[in-house]
């Protein structure tokens, strides 16, 4: 990009990187420092953060160091005073803008490969910003000034330091109480991401903090944005192998995988077996709901799931008193809900966890305390505790490239009409009629918004009759 070209091709360039949630591209190409500064010029602009602070952090990819300052030259020269605060997690930079209630920008690609980078930004109080709240119109300012140049204003923005890692382990250690669990060895796979850096100051005694019966042992705690182990996406069940395998033999009684920003947080039991974040979801909800009511034990109680958690997330809500709330897949989505229904908790299939405590963010590390206080306060393994809230039979995500995927949407609709209920708050969700003799199932099919894809994901009473259903659909998705 360049000041020959006009802003409309620059704008159509930036659209390639400036996706629907936040700023994602390959290192060099999409993503430069020219690009980065002037994402961050617009940023101020939009948000109205001149002469206010901005928080800047990043991970340990190699590039992220230069991309956080030529964010932070961005942002100066529009006015905003720049608070960096280095190495960190996504939920920590989140911690820093609610906190400080202060905007933020995190210079992370999550689970994606090294050649990667991007930038996840909030308004102040960690909240999220979405094309249609922000994104687009950041775009286009920064498209004006690729293009025409960067002039800073009369008084140009200060910069500063600050370490908040120690405020963070301690504000999570002030939500949930870790001190009286009976002692508990926890395998712990940081992937070479930032859980090497956060699980060590919130578990551990890394920030100051008194120690905790648990004993840690660390896998892959190295910060490497290379990834020389595996991918940090514990999404993938080829990457929790090693995890799995450290957990048996090290005698441990669970294990912990983090992404690479240390934002998801995966879970298997102490005989290497991955547990549904759905039953993490019920777990962690139950707790929820508990403090909450010990909080004002007459105020209504909201806990939001979306539509491909398992049956027993929404079960669990509604047998405790609470009001579960489905959304459609997306942490934009649920984040906006958490704040539109005073949710006190939400869950997501992808190990997104949201807390109203916690500013209505994700938090991938306070969602593993919440699971390691349930099961530190009582004797069961965790294959046990996980199974009381595993009760039905699940495919997991089933991706199918399709060619025309409005007609294989039809011809599910059509094999299923007089059979079942349908649903379209999130592409098509289909429940079945049952009776004495048809098991409860239900199956939703979705288009991916940026591949020729659909997603299937099929719940049932039992394995016999997910396998049937999944089966089923899976031939006429496929049936090209």
């Amino acid at each position: 990009m360049h000041t020959s070209d006009s802003i409309d091709d620059v704008r159509e360039a930036l659209a390639g990187v400036v996706k629907t949630y936040d700023v994602r591209g390959l290192v060099g190409s999409g993503l430069t420092p020219e690009v980065v500064t002037a994402i961050a010029a617009g940023f101020v602009d939009e948000i109205g953060a001149a002469g206010s602070e901005v928080v800047v952090g990043h991970d340990m990819r190699d590039s992220s160091p230069e991309f956080a300052a030529a964010f932070a030259r961005g942002a100066q020269a529009r006015g905003a005073d720049v608070v960096s605060i280095g190495l960190c997690s996504t939920d920590e930079s989140y911690f820093a803008s609610g906190a400080l209630q202060a905007p933020a920008a995190m210079f992370t690609a999550s689970h994606n490969p090294a050649s990667y980078n991007g930038i996840k930004l909030s308004r102040a109080g960690a909240q999220g910003l979405s094309l249609d709240t922000g994104l687009a119109a950041i775009r286009d300012r920064a498209a004006v000034y690729l293009v025409e140049g960067l002039e800073s204003v009369a008084e140009p923005g200060s910069y500063r330091e600050q370490d908040v890692l120690a405020d963070y382990a301690a504000y999570l250690r002030g939500l949930v109480d870790l001190s009286a669990i009976r002692p508990i060895r926890v395998v712990v796979d940081a992937g070479n991401g930032m859980g090497g850096l956060t699980v060590p100051a919130v578990l551990g005694e890394a920030a100051g903090l008194p120690a905790l019966p648990i004993e840690i042992v660390p896998l892959y705690f190295e910060l490497d944005g290379t990834f020389p182990n595996h991918e940090a996406n514990p999404l993938e069940p080829a990457n929790l192998v090693d995890l799995q395998a450290a957990v048996v033999e090290h005698g441990a009684d669970l294990g912990l995988a983090f992404d690479g920003d240390a934002d998801r947080c995966f879970v298997v039991d102490e005989t290497g077996a991955a547990v549904s974040p759905s039953a993490v979801a019920a777990i962690v909800a139950l707790r929820e709901i508990d403090r909450a009511r010990a909080e004002d034990p007459d105020a209504p109680i909201t806990v939001i799931h979306n539509l491909i958690t398992s049956n027993i997330v929404p079960e669990t809500i509604e047998a405790a008193g609470a009001t579960p709330y489905r959304t459609r897949v997306g942490h934009s989505l649920i984040k906006a809900a958490m704040r539109e229904t005073g949710a006190v908790f939400g869950g997501e299939h992808s190990a997104h966890y949201y807390f109203r405590d916690f500013w209505s963010a994700d938090n991938g590390m306070l969602a593993a305390m919440h699971l390691l206080a349930e099961f530190g306060a009582q004797e069961r393994p965790l294959s046990e505790l996980a199974a009381a809230y595993s009760p039905y039979s699940q495919s997991g995500e089933l991706n199918s490239t399709v060619e025309d995927v409005p007609a294989a949407y039809a011809r599910v609709v059509e094999a299923f009409t007089g059979r079942a209920e349908f649903d379209e708050l999130d592409g098509l969700t289909v429940t079945g009629f049952t009776d004495e003799t048809e098991p409860f199932w239900w199956f939703s099919v979705r288009p991916s918004n940026t591949e020729p894809l659909l997603r299937l994901n099929v719940e049932a009473a039992d394995a016999p009759t997910m396998t049937r259903i999944r089966d089923e659909v899976l031939a006429l998705i496929r049936a090209d």
